[in-house]
């Protein structure tokens, strides 16, 4: 009962996050944005650590999976972008600059653009980016749509409920 009363509480917290986001619309703050957009992503982490942890707690996972019809393919198993936007970039960044000698680095940028460069070359390379049009985050040119986590968050919420 205790691990699935701090799925709700993270549910909560990135749901409540997402409402702030929104609020940005109208008036744009960039320090809300992202900080929004943070605690999303690590909220959403920290249900996925809970539901899918460690090799020494897999029955543990399974077993709440199960209990909260949490199928193996939800967005929720998917850390890639909470680790790319927050937890581990400064390795991304190192890694980025290892392997690239381009001066260009466009970070946290808003509504950015997939399509092409200037003169229709090679796409430009966001390393974060938010698109409030369609609610997705951008890494390196990956897409990540929030509102299938938050789908999923607020599902596995009224799933939580029953307990």
């Amino acid at each position: 009962m205790i691990l699935i009363g701090e799925i709700s509480l993270q549910s909560k917290i990135a749901l409540r996050a997402a409402e702030r986001l929104r609020a940005t619309y109208d008036n744009f703050d960039h320090v809300e944005t992202w900080c929004s957009i943070q605690s999303i992503l690590i909220a959403a982490g920290n249900v996925s650590k809970i539901l899918w942890p460690k090799q020494k707690y897999k029955i543990r996972g399974e077993k709440l999976r199960q209990l909260l019809k949490v199928e193996n393919d939800n967005p929720l198993s998917n850390r890639k972008f909470r680790n790319n936007f927050f937890e581990h970039y400064d390795e991304r960044v190192e890694e980025y600059f290892q392997g690239n000698s381009q001066g260009a680095y466009i970070d946290l940028a808003m509504n950015p653009s997939l399509k092409s460069g200037l003169f229709n070359d090679s796409p430009l390379n966001t390393h974060r980016g938010y698109n409030s049009f369609n609610n997705s985050l951008v890494f390196r040119n990956e897409i990540f749509y929030l509102d299938e986590v938050l789908t999923a968050l607020d599902k596995l919420l009224i799933n939580c409920k029953s307990y």
